[in-house]
């Protein structure tokens, strides 16, 4: 994974204030939950006095109660009560867990996964797509959230893995794609046709006025749209689990419909048509091996996976610390 970076890893809606929950991020087991002020809390999920999960447990006045022994935690990790020393009693300072800081905006919790005096004030989003409505669910992969990425920055499979859905038209010959990078955010820009026999696919630099292409965008670590049109995107989030799994949020963000019921209606319907296409490139994607991409692999790369290539240098940049 890439240090020190905001991660999206869940939705709002999936953090209650009446229980804690359990979810493995980033090769970390936590426990959230919200406060009494209904602040998102994370934690480490593993109790420092005897090692029981403490999602286990439940919330008592804002914080997480061990099911062990009833010791609580605050939204910084720190015990404040050990019911067999007594409420007067004074915790050591030794008694703590990790703990994450965390941003929620947009509907989305971000977790900062880095040094705390690296932190930035807050995580990149798209910020047009405030003005849309969304429908959104989300599914499991058994991948590296690495793969799973460059699955979406693929131009060149279209026709193959989505020919019954946004592939239909046989367009195989791939022009460019022309990438643009502009610090952690990508844009490539591309342009699908049917082969003639005749043609041969134009390099980036051969391309003009490509700005007024298909396009999509990625900004590390983890976010993604596609812009379909100015009323309608397509967002993900692809939230590492572990080295091998991945959980991916998608959300399709509307404003062709403001109407509350029928809006829904829009929001629901793409939220199918987005679980067709995702179930298309899932089947696929689930065969590759390795499961996690790197800069250099055993594979021969074609012209139109330059997204794919651009992606992977800026992502052993980021990772060795080489920023720009």
């Amino acid at each position: 994974m890439i240090f020190n970076q905001w991660y999206v890893i869940a939705e709002s809606k999936e953090i209650g204030a009446k229980k804690p929950i359990k979810i493995t991020r980033l090769n970390q087991v936590l426990t959230l939950w919200r406060d009494l002020d209904g602040k998102v809390c994370c934690i480490s999920d593993r109790c420092c006095h005897r090692g029981v999960s403490l999602s286990c447990g439940c919330l008592v006045d804002g914080q997480v109660q061990c099911p062990f022994h009833g010791f609580l935690f605050n939204g910084e990790g720190a015990v404040t009560l050990i019911p067999a020393n007594g409420k007067n009693a004074k915790v050591p300072d030794s008694m703590h867990v990790k703990s994450y800081s965390i941003y929620e905006n947009h509907d989305l919790i971000w977790m900062w996964w880095g040094d705390e005096d690296h932190k930035t004030e807050k995580p990149f989003f798209f910020e047009e797509l405030s003005d849309y409505s969304y429908g959104s669910f989300k599914d499991e992969w058994n991948v590296h959230y690495s793969r799973a990425i460059e699955n979406q920055l693929d131009a060149v499979h279209l026709p193959f893995v989505h020919a019954s859905t946004i592939g239909r038209g046989n367009a195989t010959l791939v022009n460019g794609p022309v990438v643009v990078m502009e610090g952690d955010l990508m844009t490539f820009y591309v342009n699908n046709i049917v082969d003639d026999g005749k043609s041969t696919p134009l390099k980036p630099n051969e391309i003009a006025d490509y700005q007024k292409l298909f396009h999509l965008q990625f900004h590390f670590p983890n976010v993604w749209q596609n812009f379909i049109s100015d009323k309608f995107r397509i967002f993900v989030a692809f939230v590492p689990v572990d080295e091998e799994n991945t959980v991916v949020y998608v959300r399709n963000y509307q404003k062709l419909v403001t109407l509350p019921v029928f809006k829904q209606l829009i929001n629901y319907f793409g939220s199918l048509s987005n679980k067709l296409i995702l179930n298309q490139d899932k089947r696929v994607v689930l065969t590759q091996l390795p499961k996690k991409s790197e800069l250099k692999m055993d594979e021969r790369l074609i012209m139109g996976d330059k997204p794919i290539v651009e992606y992977r240098k800026r992502r052993e940049e980021l990772k060795s610390g080489k920023i720009d």
